[in-house]
């Protein structure tokens, strides 16, 4: 391998060990985007240059992202201003009755709706609906985000078994098929993810749920997420996470700080009781649900029957992201028809300011990664409209491939790794192709099935960067509804995610 490779291994080496230490990330990432663009290509001015580019790239990657997080925080802040987010969420409190229970519904939820659309696109969905009452009955913020990351992030996508996009990725260099693929996938991801929900209820949510003050504070903290006085404590945050100075406490949020949000959200009335939302509340928290439902429903008739026409691949984000935009604007006029244009104008701002004071810190990370993948690193490094980049991530795990034991256990562990390898670049699957020929290489040397094998590095990529390890990565969108911040996530979701993967690694090697 050149110097450059080796470059780029130490970088991601010290990236990651500087997330698991709680450090300052950004600065190292900057540094290593320099000196492996300047170490490529011997020029200082494009190592130079190549620092802004992969800024520009990371940032037009991570956009919809970002809009998304804005458009539903502004949605949300909106209804806030009606008392409607809380008349919403009454109606769920029969099934969400503690924070026990609150936890298994947010996963069982998450996982049947990402399965069907994926995990982003329903995020906003479960947020904006079921996610405060899930906090109002004593589920920690943080204790939420981390069921909607295993079951969506984690246990759908990876196995992905409805569309079928990551196992046909998988069998293409495999040359298996790709139900046999996707079977495997689902068996492990099931496992992988169950170990992983139970590790974490032990862990962050059986002794750590919030009394009632404090739930219903925090409740209204995270419906508040975009408004004055949270605006400034998520900002604060926004910066130790930044810096890694996360705070220990498990989404709680500080009780003098929650009772003035409280207050603030619902002004008492004459009897000292909290003024109850109007007639125009009540008519915003049934219409704004009723909308996602109906689009919900139309996506899973045009899915699975001929009712309607099916909708693409890849349309499920926009559909909800201009849904939320839509009921901001109705929301907006519902409650003051004379400064509704102001009035929008001023929610969007505050989601926008809000998106990117809390994931803004992902985007020089996320240059840094991109500029070991092909399809990004030519643009980084100002190479010529249609050069190929270099693809120094893939480049180091083909140079260790012939290393690997040709026995079937080791095969599996060693595409496991492989699998979590590829993932951090954030996505894992656009290296399906080749963790898939691999393990057909693997599978006939060492004597394993290669749809197991591919199966196994299918899930440690979708794990990884689909995500719930990496903080570039859709995590970003997690954190972001939740009010957590990213990298606190990520360090929760470590052990339970890693140990899940490596139960359902063992359970495949010997049983699949």
């Amino acid at each position: 391998m050149s110097p450059a490779h080796w470059i780029y291994l130490l970088g991601l080496a010290a990236l990651i060990a500087t997330v698991v230490a709680r450090k300052n990330v950004v600065g190292l990432a900057v540094c290593g985007t320099f000196v492996t663009a300047l170490v490529y290509s011997g020029s200082v001015t494009t190592g130079i240059a190549a620092v802004f580019n992969a800024g520009i790239v990371a940032a037009r990657e991570l956009l919809p992202i970002f809009l998304i997080i804005a458009i539903v925080t502004a949605m949300l802040g909106a209804m806030r201003g009606l008392g409607a987010d809380l008349m919403m969420v009454r109606p769920l409190q029969r099934f969400v009755r503690n924070g026990h229970l609150a936890y298994l519904v947010l996963a069982v939820v998450t996982y049947l709706l990402s399965m069907s659309f994926w995990p982003t696109p329903v995020l906003p969905l479960i947020a904006a609906i079921l996610l405060p009452a899930a906090v109002r009955v004593g589920l920690p913020p943080l204790a939420a985000a981390i069921a909607i990351a295993i079951t969506g992030q984690g246990m759908a996508l990876s196995s992905d078994y409805i569309m079928g996009v990551a196992s046909g990725l998988s069998a293409q260099g495999a040359h298996v098929p790709a139900g046999a693929i996707a079977d495997r996938a689902l068996i492990i991801s099931l496992i992988a993810g169950v170990v992983a929900l139970a590790v974490s209820y032990l862990r962050d949510v059986r002794t750590k749920l919030l009394d009632p003050v404090v739930a219903a504070a925090a409740a209204l903290d995270l419906a508040a997420a975009g408004d004055g006085d949270v605006r400034a404590e998520t900002h604060g945050e926004a910066r130790r996470a930044a810096s890694g100075g996360g705070d220990d406490r498990d989404g709680g949020s500080d009780g003098a700080g929650a009772t003035a949000t409280l207050t603030a959200a619902n002004p008492a009335g004459p009897d000292g009781e909290p003024a109850r939302p109007g007639a125009r509340a009540r008519i915003v928290a049934v219409a704004v649900p009723l909308a996602f439902a109906v689009l919900l429903a139309v996506m899973l008739l045009g899915r699975f029957t001929s009712l309607v026409p099916d909708i693409d691949d890849g349309q499920g984000a926009p559909l909800v992201g201009g849904t939320a935009a839509l009921a901001l604007v109705a929301v907006a006029v519902v409650a003051d028809r004379r400064n509704w244009l102001q009035s929008c104008a001023d929610h969007f701002t505050d989601g926008i300011g809000f998106a990117f004071r809390t994931m803004g810190v992902v985007i020089p990370i996320a240059g840094f990664v991109y500029v070991g993948l092909s399809d990004y690193s030519g643009e980084i490094l100002g190479m010529p409209d249609g050069a190929k980049g270099p693809a120094l991530l893939l480049d180091a795990i083909g140079h260790v491939q012939d290393h690997i034991p040709h026995v079937p256990v080791f095969a599996s562990f060693a595409m496991l790794l492989v699998g979590m390898v590829i993932g951090l670049d954030g996505n894992g699957w656009p290296g399906l192709p080749f963790t898939g020929s691999l393990a057909g290489e693997l599978g006939h040397a060492a004597g394993a099935d290669p749809a197991t094998l591919a199966a196994i590095a299918q899930n440690g990529a979708s794990w990884t960067g689909g995500g719930t390890l990496v903080i570039w990565s859709s995590l970003i969108v997690v954190a972001g509804l939740t009010g957590v911040p990213v990298i606190d996530l990520a360090r929760r979701l470590f052990v339970p995610v890693v140990t899940g993967l490596v139960v359902a690694t063992a359970v495949a090697a010997v049983a699949l």
